[in-house]
């Protein structure tokens, strides 16, 4: 085939169109047919199907968890932090990113999606918006104990009324809906009232103006966190009072889980949090699991804990071995009678004992999930061995460690 130098540029311009696909087919194969003989044409035309493979939407964008850490440690290595984070700092910090991330591609629509949020409770309806809200409000008890400005607006003297969630009807769905959590009194109503003040605060504000309140409070945590690296400074959340890095790890818990709830909503892929971060996680639940334990036999009827040896059986001192299997791989004993309260500093001391009772073995993303009551104790993959009522007991008690 022969071409003039007319047709040779009409062709050539013809290239930028057939390497991203958009040129028509009778076109495309006269080019096709061109490249054969043109060898100049033919390299130009490989260079720019090759850089038209980068512009590719079909692959994910997003860089793989461990690259971030990767950068950061290679960074750090070279040039270390002059305010360093604490190791306990550190798993909010990964986490509030993640979410960050997540958020910053949402849609005008996935603004408007409902997440649900199970907790022991029942189950919240919020939009990603007002998730943010949620976790800006609890956030404020650490940002407070920091001696940072609290992101909700204080009303003295007036009640608060629960905001209305603005949720658009929903397809009929042939699974049983969850209930809805009714207004919270009682140990967790600080919590509650926080939460609606600040909805009612944001009530009409753009989505992405409250993402970035969120996310400066975020910022401002981290770094004053760096000038307390020992995290004994109390932080009180109003129905328990727990040390400045145990506030932290949970805070980073809950900002996972209602990451998760939220990616959930909108069909977004979530990573779990890294191995070291979701160990830290595990160690606090488990540390609080005494004290659900006597949450839940506080609430079963008089006599009915004796079934399960509770304190006062003539059974004190027994303990469960907590195996957790999978990245945050772990070994725990879990006292079953109580914690030991004279430490006073909000751990559980193992009183002398013979051999645990019982054993069970739990994988750590599945425990948290528990612990975050986004499981069923009598579904929940576990191997047992042992004193069976014992190990249902804590099954039941695990997810009391969950909150609004």
């Amino acid at each position: 085939m022969t071409t003039t130098g007319e047709q040779h540029d009409a062709l050539r311009s013809l290239l930028g169109a057939w390497a991203l696909g958009a040129c028509p087919p009778a076109e495309a194969a006269e080019l096709e047919l061109h490249l054969r003989a043109c060898a100049e044409c033919a390299e130009e035309a490989a260079r720019l199907r090759e850089a038209a493979g980068w512009l590719a939407v079909d692959e994910p964008l997003d860089q793989p968890g461990p690259l971030r850490q990767q950068v950061l440690d290679w960074c750090l290595a070279r040039r270390p932090a002059e305010l360093p984070v604490p190791a306990w700092g550190v798993p909010y910090a990964a986490e509030t990113a993640k979410l960050d991330a997540l958020l910053r591609d949402l849609g005008p629509e996935e603004w408007q999606e409902v997440a649900e949020l199970p907790w022991h409770g029942g189950t919240e309806y919020l939009r990603p918006a007002e998730v943010l809200c949620h976790l800006t409000a609890v956030d404020g008890y650490v940002a407070l104990a920091l001696g940072l400005p609290d992101p909700v607006p204080a009303v003295p003297g007036t009640a608060v009324t629960p905001v209305e969630r603005r949720v658009p009807p929903q397809e009929p769905d042939a699974r049983p809906r969850a209930p809805r959590v009714p207004p919270q009194g009682g140990r967790y109503a600080g919590i509650t009232e926080r939460t609606a003040r600040l909805l009612a605060g944001a009530a009409g504000a753009p989505p992405q103006s409250v993402r970035a309140r969120w996310r400066r409070q975020t910022h401002d945590l981290v770094r004053t966190a760096a000038l307390a690296p020992q995290g004994s400074t109390p932080v009180d959340f109003g129905f328990a009072a727990v040390p400045l890095r145990d506030a932290f790890v949970d805070r980073a818990f809950e900002c996972f889980v209602h990451g998760e709830d939220v990616a959930r909503a909108v069909a977004y892929p979530y990573d779990p949090p890294a191995p070291q971060h979701l160990r830290q996680m595990v160690e606090l639940a488990v540390r609080m699991v005494p004290h659900a334990l006597a949450g839940l036999r506080a609430a079963q009827p008089a006599g009915a804990a004796g079934v399960a040896g509770a304190p006062g059986t003539g059974r004190g001192g027994r303990r469960l071995r907590l195996v957790i299997d999978g990245p945050a791989a772990g070994e725990w004993l879990i006292p079953l009678d109580g914690p030991d309260e004279g430490r006073g500093d909000g751990r559980a001391e193992v009183r002398p004992g013979g051999e645990p009772v019982a054993s069970m073995v739990l994988d750590g993303l599945e425990f948290c999930q528990l612990a975050a009551a986004h499981r069923d104790p009598e579904r929940v993959p576990v191997g047992e061995h042992g004193d069976r009522a014992a190990i249902r007991e804590v099954l039941r008690a695990v997810p009391l460690l969950s909150r609004p």
